[in-house]
């Protein structure tokens, strides 16, 4: 079994700490692992983009070539789309509803949503909103993962949960229940669409 993921959205979003959890699920579970960060991850607002790619088998590219990607998950609408060449047929994409509008040419909201809404597997949430109502502002990317959780497959929800646990364990208990709050949230959110 393998999963290829692309993870995107804009710097400063948190998606390397979405990479950090799911590579922690991975290397606990014994998977093999390849990651790749493409675009701008120190430039606060840029786009940022990784490639996850998880196998039982080994894995011989960290790249993931155009219509490959199962899963796209994105903190940003606009980005999710940017990587739909990279997405398979079967593919999903598991994305942020609230436009992150960073550039002086961003697309029309209601264009930008009818285009996702268009697409044959989309899942979205206003994620910043579930994770205030999670009591955990800065959780937005616990509640997206959370969300794509489910289309991850190769790693249970439990799984990741644990990685949570150990990523956030450092900054302490309060951190890491905020987080896992934040998850449970968006697991629940991707069992009602």
């Amino acid at each position: 079994m393998k999963k290829d993921i692309i993870l995107c959205g804009v710097g400063g979003q948190g998606i390397l700490s979405i990479a950090t959890v799911i590579g922690e699920a991975a290397t606990k579970a014994g998977l093999y692992l390849k990651q790749a960060e493409v675009h701008g991850m120190s430039q606060r607002g840029g786009d940022v983009q990784s490639n996850l790619r998880l196998s039982t088998e080994t894995i011989w590219s960290d790249l993931i070539p155009q219509g490959g990607a199962d899963v796209v998950i994105s903190m940003e609408p606009m980005e999710s789309l940017r990587y739909l060449p990279y997405l398979a047929k079967t593919g999903v994409i598991v994305t942020s509803c609230k436009p992150f509008i960073n550039i002086p040419n961003y697309p029309d909201e209601a264009e930008l949503m009818a285009e996702l809404e268009a697409l044959p597997a989309v899942v979205k949430m206003d994620i910043e909103q579930v994770a205030h109502e999670a009591g955990n502002p800065r959780g937005a990317n616990m509640v997206l993962l959370g969300m794509a959780a489910p289309s991850i497959e190769i790693l249970s929800v439990e799984q990741l949960r644990q990685a949570i646990a150990t990523i956030f364990a450092r900054k302490g208990e309060a951190v890491v229940e905020a987080n896992l709050r934040a998850f449970d949230c968006g697991v629940a959110v991707s069992q009602k669409q």
